[in-house]
């Protein structure tokens, strides 16, 4: 959370020419509800039933760039579609990252009245062995724009691929 998932898939995606996709901002098209709404309505599990749609849909699409909730790696099924059909990149934001960066942010309904340090800390506990099984590239976001990570994320790519474009 607060990474910059979806500011680096943005530029990821651009550099590369390719479409882009934020798995919150389908959910929410798709259902004409906020995130915060579904979560008060339908709570975390009917949450992540829908990202698990979303995430199987987006992942079988072509010449896409996919920017996931950074709880969507707590089912099995949804890191089984993004290691299978996908390159992952890990976004590695430490605690003081995040704390500042999710700061002025009311959307998130994990964080929503509660300690974000504290919070930010267990879910981290929780998601970091499981971002670290999943990732196909690590990168740190620490002094690091989103267009020095997608160049990172490039590299990575042509590294993983050299004879892609023969």
């Amino acid at each position: 959370m607060g990474a910059g998932k979806s500011t680096v898939g943005r530029a990821l995606a651009r550099t590369l020419g390719l479409d882009f996709a934020d798995c919150d901002t389908e959910i929410e098209q798709r259902t004409g509800a906020d995130i915060p709404w579904i979560f008060e309505i339908e709570g975390e599990d009917g949450f992540r039933d829908r990202e698990a749609r979303v995430i199987d849909d987006l992942t079988q699409r072509d010449r896409i760039v996919v920017a996931t909730g950074g709880g969507a790696v707590l089912r099995p099924e949804n890191r089984a579609c993004l290691s299978e059909r996908g390159f992952v990149v890990y976004l590695d934001a430490s605690l003081r990252e995040q704390v500042r960066r999710t700061g002025r942010d009311d959307k998130r309904p994990l964080l929503a009245g509660q300690d974000r340090r504290a919070v930010l800390t267990d879910l981290m506990a929780v998601r970091e062995p499981l971002y670290t099984e999943t990732a196909d590239l690590r990168l740190a976001t620490a002094g690091r724009n989103a267009r020095q990570l997608a160049e990172d994320i490039v590299a990575a790519l042509d590294a993983a691929a050299p004879d892609a474009g023969a």
